[in-house]
């Protein structure tokens, strides 16, 4: 049987999370479908089809689809269920919202955020807050799992040429409709997908510090700025900009936590990043375990030197 994969994306261009679970997928099976749930979402279709290792693309455009609530995709996913053996999608706020839904209604068991995959039925994933690895193994007929999509290499965007099929199915539950959204805009990358971060912390001391020091140094990189827990709890910057167990999880290219002490719960989030380095003047911070470059100073002399030399 196929596998259905479920497609991360805004109606107009497709996410990386999507590629990433794509990859976790072809180490499950042979035939991949992805299907694209929106509102005038055919570009999406047309890049999701265009993806390595998709062999078909089911487009479902409506407006009961727009905003991609949990409880209409839900009811889509189960719908088309019969002719896949696993249903997939990235562990994103989107995936961790609708999955438990189809899992229930499936009366299945969920497998969430798998890093590995050993076989169709056996899968790695994280526990204790990374702390430890647990091998999970399934005889679930029908498998649902979500994809921590940082421990996957996403496949290629081209180079597919998957067949387009539109879905006429409607599924709306009725109970739930869409209010508004308030979405905070930037012109700096994406956290969950930029190639560099540079994270404050509690170090800090107040917003303005992120504003004055990290702000810069993350414009000369082009880098998205992200912060710990505890510069969160504080108040320092909004909690969309949270790396950690309980936030946003990441792996870019290059990592840059300037007066984080490194917390398992930020280590959770940050740890499978290329090239991490960390700026503390705490030679023993936990953070000192994990990153490739440790540089002990004062943040507030190190980040302005080292932003004026780039």
């Amino acid at each position: 049987m196929a596998i259905l994969v479920y497609a991360e994306h805004d109606n107009a261009s497709l996410k990386k999370a999507t590629l990433n679970t794509i990859a976790a997928a072809k180490q499950m099976g042979d035939e991949v479908h992805v299907l694209v749930a929106g509102r005038g979402n055919q570009a999406v279709a047309d890049e999701a089809a265009k993806a390595e290792g998709v062999s078909k693309v089911l487009l479902a455009d409506n407006a009961a689809y727009e905003h991609q609530m949990a409880e209409n995709i839900a009811l889509l996913v189960v719908s088309i269920a019969d002719g896949y053996s696993h249903i997939i999608a990235p562990a994103t706020t989107t995936g961790k919202n609708f999955m438990p839904r189809v899992a229930a209604l499936l009366d299945v068991s969920m497998i969430s955020d798998i890093t590995a995959v050993i076989d169709a039925h056996t899968f790695e994933r994280p526990i204790y807050a990374g702390n430890a690895t647990a091998t999970v193994k399934t005889t679930e007929d029908k498998i649902v799992l979500t994809v921590r999509t940082t421990g996957f290499d996403p496949v290629a965007d081209t180079g597919g040429t998957a067949t387009i099929e539109t879905i006429d199915n409607v599924q709306e539950s009725g109970k739930a409709s869409f209010v508004n959204e308030e979405m905070a805009k930037s012109d700096r990358p994406e956290l969950t997908s930029a190639r560099i971060v540079v994270s404050g912390g509690r170090a800090l001391a107040n917003g303005e510090n992120f504003t004055k020091y990290i702000e810069p140094l993350a414009d000369k990189l082009g880098a998205a700025i992200g912060a710990s827990r505890a510069a969160v709890d504080a108040g320092y910057v909004p909690n969309d900009m949270q790396v950690g167990q309980t936030g946003k999880i990441v792996a870019p290219d290059l990592y840059i936590a300037a007066g984080i002490s490194g917390a398992i719960q930020h280590l959770a989030g940050m740890k499978d990043s290329k090239v991490i380095v960390a700026i503390n003047n705490d030679s023993d911070a936990p953070i000192a375990s994990v990153a490739d470059y440790f540089l002990e100073a004062d943040l507030f002399t190190a980040l302005p030197e080292l932003t004026s030399k780039l």
